[in-house]
């Protein structure tokens, strides 16, 4: 069963009793919440996932919760949980759609170990895998939404997950964050864009998230092979332009983006240097979407 076969009064029903047991890629989190406006937005953002409930165990218990005393009331606030444990200061009440896409990623980022977690989008197609590491506003969600609209398989905005055991690269297909300008430039690429709601006052600025595409979610236990590795980089004025780049330097960098890289010591350098040694390395840089989609189809 999927979430679009629920209505959303049966997601805040969920929500509110023992939780909605939600699966997206390799994890399972049973989510708690009576704030109707999060269930609105999770009806929406993960329509094509997957209601596990026949699911064991969840990886994450997340709940979203008003504090106790006068902030329940007055300049509202509202608090992330995590098994029990609260890794954030409060949120303003009004982001508790965003205070939870955050939360997640923080759930990934600093409890599932068993991957090596890198820092970047990820997409596939035939099989194969691009890494886009990219810092802030380098264009690196912007430019996996244009490309997972343009006949990629989008696997992940935020991390690439790879797999010890074989070196592949896990998906995670979860709704993708825009922020700022990239709002406006999206929605005028992808025609009808599935976003939610413009939160303008986050700690990042503005910030949306778009619907996955249910062909992506689809294909969410399918991993991919390592074949590119394109750090991305949007300038004005500037033509699409792919350049080589050393396995060394891409090799410090890709580490740099590891995001529990010294937690897995003599594995990580190794699974690091694995990838690095399959993959095509490139530095890129472009202006237009359209450019930039028909650059990788070269790829």
């Amino acid at each position: 069963m999927r979430i679009a076969d629920l209505t959303i009064d049966d997601v805040s029903c969920r929500l509110r009793g023992d939780g909605l047991v939600l699966r997206t890629g390799p994890f399972v989190t049973r989510l708690r919440t009576r704030f109707v406006d999060v269930a609105r937005s999770v009806h929406f953002l993960y329509a094509h996932h997957e209601v596990d409930d026949a699911a064991p165990f969840a990886d994450f218990h997340v709940e979203l919760t008003l504090p106790r005393g006068p902030r329940r009331f007055v300049r509202r606030q509202v608090l992330f949980f995590v098994d029990g444990r609260q890794p954030f200061l409060p949120f303003p009440r009004h982001l508790a759609v965003p205070l939870l896409e955050w939360g997640l990623n923080w759930c990934i980022a600093y409890i599932a170990n068993q991957y090596l977690i890198v820092h970047a989008a990820s997409l596939a197609r035939d099989g194969r895998a691009v890494i886009m590491p990219g810092k802030p506003g380098a264009g690196k969600s912007t430019l996996c939404t244009a490309l997972a609209h343009r006949g990629w398989r989008l696997m992940s905005d935020e991390f690439a997950l790879i797999r010890p055991v074989d070196g592949l690269i896990v998906p995670l297909t979860r709704p993708i964050s825009l922020k700022n300008q990239s709002i406006d430039v999206v929605r005028g690429f992808v025609a009808d864009a599935p976003m939610d709601t413009v939160w303008s006052d986050t700690r990042k600025g503005s910030v949306a998230h778009m619907r996955p595409p249910a062909d992506c979610v689809a294909l969410a236990c399918d991993p991919a092979t390592p074949a590119w590795i394109v750090f991305p980089r949007w300038r004005t004025g500037t033509a699409p332009r792919f350049e080589p780049m050393l396995k060394s330097h891409a090799l410090l960098q890709l580490a740099d983006n590891c995001m529990n890289y010294s937690i897995q010591g003599r594995r990580g350098f190794n699974l690091v240097a694995d990838v690095v040694e399959q993959s095509v390395c490139h530095t890129f840089e472009y202006e237009s979407l359209d450019d930039a989609v028909d650059a990788f189809a070269q790829l």
